[in-house]
C-alpha cells in the first residue's frame, strides 16, 4: 500500500515539473517574437480652406412667351364667310381679322327699325291726346281720373319707345359683333377656324399675343421648388445666343403639379428683353444662388460623418518632415451643391483638409500629402 502510494506521488511530481517546463518554454517564446509592424503612413490629398462668397447655377431648358396672351372669340354666333390673317401675322389695334355672315344681324336691325317705327307713332298719338285731355281738364269737361289714365297711356307709349330704340342699338351693335377686331397690337399666335365653319359666341377662335412683355416659362420637380423660392437672382439667355444673358423675375409659380409631369410651371418676366427674342424661341433660365457670408467650399470626398455629425480630418504637417498626422474637426454644413459641400463654420481659412482617403484614417494617424504632377496629384491607391 504505501509503495503503491509512493509510486502514484512520484508520477505526479514529474508530471508537474514537466507541464512548468513547458509554461516557461512557452513564455520565452512569447518573449523572443518581434514587435508588430508599425501602423502604415497612408497617402492622402489634401486642399486649403479657403473662404469665399459662393454661387451656384442650375439651368432649365425654357420657352419665349407673351406676357399677355388673349383668347379673341365672336361676342356672336354665325358662319364665317371671311379670315384675314395667318399664323404669325403682326397685327396692329383695329385689324380686321374675320368676318360673320351678316344677313341674320341685317334683318334683326331692319326688325328693330321697324318697331322703334311703330313705338314712336304710338308715342306721338298719345302725346298729342294727353294735350288734348290737359285742355279738356282745364276747362273742367273732364275728371281728373280720365286725365291720369291719359297720363299714363303717354308714359307707357314713351317706355315702348325707348325699348324699341335700345332693341335697335342692340342690333347694331350685333351688327359690329360680326366683324372680329384685334383688340391690342400683337401677334396671332394661333387660329382654329377656317372660311365656312359654324362658331358659336364666346368659341376661342384665334390667340393674339401681345410682345411688349416677354416671359420664359419652364418646368421644375418639386423638390426644386425651395430653390427656386430663395434664388438670389434669375439670368436668362438665348439658345440663339448663348453669350448674352438678361435679368429675370419670377412671376408665378403654378399652385399646382401638372397631372401627367408632376412638374410645377414657372413664369419668368425678362427685364429689357432685346428686340432678337422672338416668341417661341428656347432659352435656358439659370436659377443663381449667392451665399450671404463667406463660406468654404470643400469636395464631397472630404466630408466625414462623426455619429450624426459631419466632420472633416485636418492634416498638420510635421517638422522638419513631408509628412504629418490628422485630426478630426466638426464643422457646420451651409448647403449641398452638385458635387461640393459648403462649410459654415468649424474651419479657418488655411487649414489643410484631407479630400481623399478620409475613410481609412483614425485620430493622430501618420499620413503623407501624395505630390502634384502638373496640378495633378500622383495617383495612389488609398
Amino acid at each position: 500500500m504505501r509503495a503503491t502510494h509512493f509510486m502514484t506521488t512520484r508520477v505526479f511530481t514529474t508530471r508537474a515539473v514537466m507541464l512548468l517546463g513547458l509554461l516557461s518554454l512557452t513564455a520565452l517564446a512569447a518573449c523572443e517574437q518581434p514587435p508588430p509592424p508599425p501602423e502604415p503612413v497612408r497617402p492622402v490629398r489634401v486642399t486649403t480652406a479657403t473662404p469665399q462668397v459662393f454661387e451656384s447655377r442650375s439651368s432649365y431648358t425654357s420657352e419665349v412667351r407673351a406676357r399677355y396672351e388673349t383668347n379673341l372669340a365672336f361676342r356672336v354666333g354665325g358662319k364665317i364667310v371671311a379670315r384675314y390673317v395667318e399664323v404669325g401675322s403682326e397685327v396692329k389695334k383695329g385689324t380686321l381679322l374675320a368676318r360673320l355672315d351678316p344677313e341674320d344681324t341685317r334683318l334683326a336691325i331692319q326688325n328693330a327699325k321697324a318697331q322703334v317705327s311703330a313705338a314712336q307713332a304710338n308715342f306721338n298719338q298719345a302725346q298729342i291726346e294727353l294735350n288734348r285731355y290737359k285742355k279738356l281738364f282745364e276747362g273742367k269737361v273732364i275728371s281728373q281720373a280720365e286725365l291720369d289714365r291719359r297720363q299714363n297711356t303717354y308714359n307707357t307709349a314713351e317706355a315702348q319707345l325707348e325699348s324699341a330704340k335700345s332693341q335697335l342699338r342692340v342690333a347694331q351693335n350685333q351688327m359690329d359683333y360680326t366683324e372680329l377686331q384685334a383688340d391690342a397690337d400683337g401677334v396671332i399666335t394661333a387660329i382654329s377656324i377656317e372660311a365656312g365653319q359654324v362658331v358659336s359666341a364666346g368659341q376661342t377662335v384665334m390667340k393674339l399675343a401681345r410682345p411688349e412683355e416677354k416671359e420664359v416659362v419652364f418646368n421644375v420637380a418639386e423638390n426644386r421648388l425651395d430653390e427656386l423660392r430663395n434664388a438670389t437672382a434669375i439670368a436668362v439667355s438665348l439658345w440663339a445666343q448663348p453669350d448674352k444673358e438678361y435679368a429675370g423675375v419670377v412671376r408665378e409659380i403654378a399652385p399646382g403639379a401638372d397631372p401627367v409631369t408632376r412638374t410645377y410651371a414657372v413664369k419668368v418676366t425678362v427685364l429689357n428683353p432685346p428686340a432678337s427674342m422672338r416668341l417661341g424661341m428656347t432659352a435656358t433660365a439659370s436659377i443663381i444662388r449667392r451665399s450671404d457670408a463667406s463660406v468654404i467650399p470643400l469636395p464631397l470626398s472630404a466630408l466625414y460623418q462623426q455619429g450624426d455629425k459631419p466632420a472633416v480630418w485636418i492634416y498638420s504637417p510635421k517638422e522638419d518632415a513631408e509628412q504629418g498626422s490628422v485630426t478630426l474637426q466638426p464643422v457646420q454644413v451651409a448647403a449641398y451643391i452638385e458635387d461640393a459641400v459648403l462649410i459654415a463654420g468649424g474651419l479657418k481659412a488655411g487649414d489643410k483638409v484631407v479630400t481623399a482617403g478620409v475613410h481609412k484614417l483614425i485620430p493622430g494617424q501618420t499620413v503623407r500629402v501624395l505630390p502634384e504632377i502638373n496640378g495633378v496629384t500622383a495617383g495612389a491607391k488609398l
